[in-house]
């Protein structure tokens, strides 16, 4: 047998070559390589991602690689073909996918139709905001469009404000959080998914305090009258004091949303706050119908959600183009924006299907099937498709492994079209949002541009993924995942962020 064959019997080999060596000097030399052989034996084929491999051995679930953009070879890896729960490090997926689909200058234009003519400044039928699934549409999209219809001089709408959430519509709701918020939210993160939203699906606030002992304002960001109740109130309290004042939206049993409100506020500065709508295409078109009233048109109907082609003879009063697609894709990376990112997905399921698809499950199929192919490109074409239900990562039964995604890392570097604009979205840890990347050396600081990924529940997940930059130049794209495993379901955000950064910055060292 070969000495390679018999590494698992460590202790016989050492004293069999020993009881055969001759000269002292020689034999102390083979011991301490025999001895450190031995002690090796443990530890992955690489053994650089040292701090990782830790905490794998106290329970944790690990994928990590990096390879040599330069010539594509591995450097480092570690069950760098185990798919985990990857968080928002999916988005790096929706984000390549994107700018697959479309320009990076690309711009979703949303559009403000009439159905009947202008009569003594009457529209004398109705409105339709007709969506273009543009994530970015916010407060000041409506106003342009309301400033463009005053401009025509219309001052009153005879009949109803339809929207049309084209391309896609309403989207069903599948996470778990996005179904809660169908009925209450006290956060902005999980608002519905619809074709037309404003402000990334939310309500935006302003609560302002006023006098001490008396009631604070609370109006929209955009408007000044809310289009929805207002319960409760909030109360104006001295400077200095503690402000615990809460905003909350409920849905009624009519469908309607109300905005319930209590604590105080201090003497100071506007608060503004986001609370998730239970409908973004009817909050959209309630909004719009205030925004017409403040600026002096007057819609006599109601406003309905309605999903059919705009009758023949509509003409646009209005338009207003969103972000450009490289914008939007900055912003999501950049500050992690699940809606953008499953709003993107389902643009890009209807741009490719008459008939799109109303659940975000089967427009992430888009997103396995790119995958692959990227992975085919140095690997079988049969090669499983990593599951990915959503483009946000919020759905927690996405999978992608760290060799997933540093090749698609390498397919997007080796692309000098679009490689500009998948870049500038990535996070440079001294310029960072989050605290936790702003710690470590020099190296990691400037050199280094990654994407994050993290969950709490039903289990941790802590993930990096990006290009560092080799002192020569050169490239190196990397991926490292950590998941809760059955023995240690909750590995805390600093342990895993540490042991990446760590790694990491050896890998700086090195290079």
């Amino acid at each position: 047998m070969t000495l390679r064959e018999r590494e698992p019997r460590g202790d016989a080999i050492i004293f069999r070559l020993m009881t055969h060596c001759s000269l002292p000097s020689r034999c102390k030399a083979l011991s301490l390589l025999l001895f450190a052989a031995a002690a090796s034996a443990g530890l992955p084929a690489h053994a650089q991602w040292r701090a990782l491999h830790a905490l794998e051995q106290r329970g944790a679930l690990v994928s990590a690689s990096a390879i040599d953009l330069e010539d594509g070879s591995v450097i480092e890896e570690l069950n760098a073909t185990s798919r985990l729960t990857p968080a928002s490090l999916t988005k790096l997926t929706t984000t390549a996918m994107a700018l697959q689909t479309w320009p990076a200058d690309k711009m979703f234009q949303t559009r403000l139709l009439a159905n009947a003519p202008i009569v003594h400044s009457r529209v004398t039928g109705d409105l339709i905001l007709e969506g273009a699934g543009d994530p970015s549409l916010d407060d000041q999209s409506l106003w342009q469009l309301a400033a463009q219809v005053r401009g025509t001089g219309v001052t009153i709408v005879s009949g109803d404000l339809f929207v049309d959430p084209a391309p896609f519509g309403v989207v069903t709701c599948e996470t778990q959080d996005r179904c809660h918020a169908l009925e209450r939210s006290d956060s902005a993160y999980n608002a519905p998914l619809a074709a037309i939203g404003v402000d990334f699906g939310n309500w935006c606030i302003v609560v302002r305090p006023t006098a001490p002992g008396t009631a604070a304002r609370v109006r929209g960001c955009g408007v000044t009258q809310l289009p929805v109740e207002v319960q409760g109130l909030i109360r104006t309290v001295a400077r200095g004091h503690r402000q615990t004042f809460w905003v909350e939206r409920r849905t009624t049993a009519a469908g309607g949303d109300v905005l319930q409100v209590g604590g105080d506020i201090p003497l100071g500065d506007d608060q503004t706050v986001y609370r998730s709508m239970s409908n973004p295409a009817l909050g959209a078109g309630l909004l719009l119908k205030e925004t017409l009233r403040e600026i002096g048109v007057v819609v006599d109907g109601p406003v309905v959600v309605r999903a059919s082609r705009p009758p023949a003879g509509s003409y646009p009063m209005a338009t207003v183009e969103g972000l450009s697609l490289r914008e939007q894709l900055g912003r999501m990376l950049r500050f992690s924006n699940n809606y953008i990112a499953d709003v993107l997905t389902m643009d890009m399921a209807a741009s490719v299907d008459d008939h799109p698809p109303q659940a975000l499950a089967a427009a992430g199929k888009l997103l396995s099937d790119f995958v692959q192919r990227v992975e085919a490109r140095d690997r079988p074409a049969s090669r499983v498709p990593p599951p990915l239900y959503s483009g946000s990562g919020l759905t927690t039964d996405n999978r992608l492994s760290a060799n997933d995604l540093v090749r698609l890392l390498a397919y997007q570097y080796h692309d000098p079209r679009r490689f500009p604009a998948f870049y500038g979205g990535l996070v440079v840890p001294r310029d960072a949002p989050f605290v936790f990347l702003r710690q470590g050396g020099a190296a990691w600081l400037d050199r280094v541009a990654l994407k994050t990924g993290t969950l709490d529940n039903p289990r941790s997940v802590c993930g990096i993924a990006g290009y560092l930059r080799k002192r020569n130049g050169g490239w190196v794209a990397f991926a490292a995942i950590v998941n809760g495993g059955a023995e240690w379901k909750h590995v805390p955000l600093f342990q895993a962020i540490e042991a990446e950064r760590t790694d990491i910055e050896a890998l700086l060292k090195r290079y």
